[in-house]
């Protein structure tokens, strides 16, 4: 590369640099919002201009970071420290929020729950003595039902072996 042509380029580069930081201090005079996207617009250049030069993209994000000039009767600027501190105590908040919700919803729901259980009739009746009572009942009903199986079962057993004789006694005989 000829030095013609690279002296050229340094002169254009040089150029581009004085028109971003010219855009970064009217920016501030004036109060404008700034960002990298809005110098590189009002100087002229491209955004990859300000990447590729590391310098100018940190005097950008300084200029950001700095509090607009406005004149003393206006009020004072939201500081970027004041609008943080509101975000995490929003996000704190909701927080809260929703834990509150979650808790609200798990009781309706079993609030709602139990009436569905016991308007379905599959709930536990009210009167539990009467439940033990009748338990009791059907426990003694079991024990004599046994009972009388056990009896019918002996019956049963006479039965085969007097069957068993007798059937031994007429072949016997015969």
């Amino acid at each position: 590369m000829s030095t013609t042509m690279r002296d050229g380029r340094q002169a254009n580069s040089e150029r581009r640099r004085q028109r971003v930081a010219a855009a970064i201090k009217n920016a501030k005079k004036n109060g404008t919002p700034i960002s990298v996207s809005a110098i590189a617009r009002q100087a002229g250049v491209d955004r990859t201009f300000l990447y590729r030069h590391r310098d100018l993209l940190a005097l950008v994000h300084a200029a950001e970071l700095e509090p607009a000039a406005q004149d003393q009767a206006a009020p004072s600027p939201v500081s970027r420290a004041s609008l943080q501190a509101d975000l995490a105590n929003a996000q704190a908040r909701n927080a809260r929020l929703a834990a509150r919700n979650q808790l609200l919803e798990k009781r309706l729901s079993q609030g709602m729950g139990a009436q569905a259980w016991q308007e379905s009739g599959l709930g536990a009746p009210a009167d539990i003595d009467e439940l033990q009572r009748r338990i009791t009942r059907l426990e003694q009903q079991n024990v004599k039902l046994a009972a009388a199986l056990e009896e019918a079962r002996a019956d049963l057993d006479a039965a085969r072996a007097a069957n068993r004789d007798l059937t031994r006694a007429l072949n016997q005989r015969g």
